[in-house]
């Protein structure tokens, strides 16, 4: 008995031809979005001036021209996982610091210091951290959901 044929989800290019792969799989379309989130700016078009203040992003890519994309995309609550990556992000980097510091210094590690340099850092890290997360958060929103007609409406 032979097996049943295997299923290949994308067909193989022709040769010298253009990949067949949906360009949300495309691994270079990431690095971009996230090279130019952690520029803090537009994930799509790679313009400037995409925050209106620290915290608050403008509600459309300011150079239309190029994009017009929202930068709010999604419900009310899409944030919630810029929010989380921020909270993650803040976390993992006091826990590297904190960890690094007592190895470096061991056996006798500069607890006074540590104490209260973990107070700062944990209130300063996910501050200076927040427009970036919002960023990445979008840049990884582009990848796995390609902007539609929809997302270029400008309202209000």
């Amino acid at each position: 008995m032979t097996p049943p044929p295997r299923s290949v989800p994308y067909p193989s290019p022709p040769q010298g031809g253009p990949s067949q792969r949906p360009p949300e799989l495309e691994g270079s379309r990431l690095l971009r979005f996230v090279g130019r989130a952690m520029r803090r700016r537009c994930p799509n078009c790679g313009a400037r001036h995409i925050f209106a203040t620290y915290f608050r992003l403008r509600p459309h890519c300011p150079h239309c021209p190029r994009c017009g994309s929202r930068l709010e995309r999604g419900e009310g609550d899409y944030f919630i996982g810029a929010y989380t990556l921020n909270l993650v992000a803040a976390e993992l980097v006091f826990a590297l610091v904190f960890v690094g510091r007592v190895v470096a210094t061991w056996p006798n590690p500069p607890w006074d210091f540590l104490e209260w340099g973990s107070v700062v850092g944990v209130i300063l890290a996910p501050v200076l951290f927040y427009p970036f997360s919002k960023t990445l958060w979008l840049a990884a929103d582009l990848a796995s959901r390609p902007l539609t007609p929809e997302d270029l409406e400008r309202r209000g």
